[in-house]
């Protein structure tokens, strides 16, 4: 729509989790460094929790495209199963084949045998992360506890990574779960950006989107998207990218706080501007 006019190669503020816009800045950069060392010292259980629309997803598959040769990556963005259809999902992550007519049994011990031959055989360790994990069923939760039960005299032969929302802490003060969470052994948080940050996310994006130097955010525009999205990631995407719509329809490559305005009146979650603002 406006690539061409403001010089740009993609949308720099696209809702998809692109890992080509991931900026390691504060706790972002703390939370991928915090994961990166718990799984090189073998740890079974690494959690990772935010608010909605904080990034969670993004570092999720920025981890996973940063795991190099020695680890074997398993991806489940949607764990609303039951018990046996994790064990099914793993699985085939695992490209274990002829799954399909498999029993509880029969999975677990197909999962034991290619997670031994993965570690053994191919020295890789089985890293095994979960989008969205406070919608995982507490049945399958404590399946998945079981499952990183399985280990050699050196080392687990599954490492877990959770990802979620603050009601996966709930989930996991539960009495039924006081197993898992002693298993836990990494937990980190992403919180929203802060105004300096901000700046330096819009900046980031642009940049990473193909931009020169010829679009330009005014401070008005800025603190005026930081107030609006509080700082979540989503939120700043979306008020500039309909910020660049109205700049583009007047044909300008200054965004100015009016066009903010005009973004955030059209967006419900965004925090309306008070009359001084």
């Amino acid at each position: 729509m406006y690539l061409d006019f403001f010089g740009l190669r993609e949308y720099p503020f696209s809702l998809t989790p692109n890992t080509h816009f991931f900026m390691a800045y504060g706790h972002y950069r703390d939370a991928l460094n915090t994961i990166r060392v718990a799984l090189d010292s073998g740890e079974g259980f690494i959690k990772v929790v935010a608010e909605v629309g904080c990034g969670k997803t993004l570092l999720c598959r920025t981890l996973l495209k940063q795991l190099d040769e020695r680890f074997y990556s398993a991806y489940i963005p949607n764990p609303e199963f039951s018990p046996l259809s994790l064990l099914r999902a793993l699985s085939d992550e695992l490209a274990i084949q002829a799954i399909d007519k498999a029993d509880h049994y029969q999975l677990t011990c197909a999962l034991k045998a290619r997670l031994i031959e993965l570690n053994s055989t191919a020295n890789r360790q089985v890293v095994l992360c979960i989008d969205e994990a406070q919608a995982m069923p507490q049945a399958t939760l404590e399946e998945l506890r079981l499952l990183t039960n399985l280990e050699t005299e050196k080392r687990k032969l599954l490492q877990v990574v959770l990802f979620g929302q603050p009601e996966l802490d709930s989930l996991l003060n539960g009495h039924n779960l006081r197993q898992l969470k002693q298993r836990i052994t990494f937990a980190t948080r992403l919180y929203p950006i802060d105004q300096e940050g901000l700046i330096s996310y819009i900046n980031h994006r642009l940049l990473q989107a193909g931009s020169n130097g010829t679009v330009r955010f005014t401070p008005r525009a800025l603190r005026r998207i930081y107030y609006g999205s509080s700082g979540y990631p989503r939120l700043i995407n979306i008020l500039a990218h309909k910020a660049l719509m109205v700049a583009f329809g007047r044909g300008d490559r200054t965004i100015n706080g009016r066009d903010i305005k005009l973004a955030i009146n059209d967006t419900e979650a965004a925090t309306p501007l008070k009359l001084w603002q």
